[in-house]
């Protein structure tokens, strides 16, 4: 195997950086999601225990519950493609670095793992929007409780 001089990786690093930022970028959407993700699940630990000791609200507050497993789908959807996204552009900076040192033409390859990470990309961001709401919906049973 022979080595790539430095000023022929240097341009190679540069087209890295993007990717790179967008792996940052989706990280603190991550933690957003999985925040939030937590959250819900505290609130439906709680709402679980007031359905016990209230009985009389107990139909209110399963709906309150159902709403609460529905949103915990979606984020679960939303986070394993938003971590999808983030192993999709992991692997297209291993491929330009591969590409780059074996002078290897992958030129769709690069063009179809970063359509298919914005693909994904996209659909953690709609279930998100999804999320968002549904948990206006939650609010709305709560505040008719």
């Amino acid at each position: 195997m022979h080595s790539l001089p430095l000023e022929q990786l240097v341009p190679t690093l540069q087209l890295a950086i993007g990717p790179v930022i967008l792996i940052s970028g989706v990280g603190l959407l991550l933690l957003t999601l999985t925040n939030r993700f937590g959250r819900l699940l505290d609130r439906a630990r709680l709402l679980n225990r007031e359905r016990a000791e209230l009985p009389d609200h107990a139909l209110a507050i399963e709906k309150q519950i159902d709403v609460l497993h529905r949103r915990a789908s979606i984020l679960r959807l939303s986070v394993m493609l938003g971590a999808i996204t983030v192993l999709l552009v992991a692997v297209l900076i291993l491929c330009l670095f591969v590409a780059a040192l074996f002078k290897l033409d992958a030129a769709w390859l690069i063009v179809g793992l970063f359509c298919v990470s914005q693909i994904s990309l996209i659909g953690s961001m709609l279930a998100f929007i999804r999320d968002m709401n549904l948990a206006l919906t939650a609010v709305r049973l709560e505040i008719e409780r």
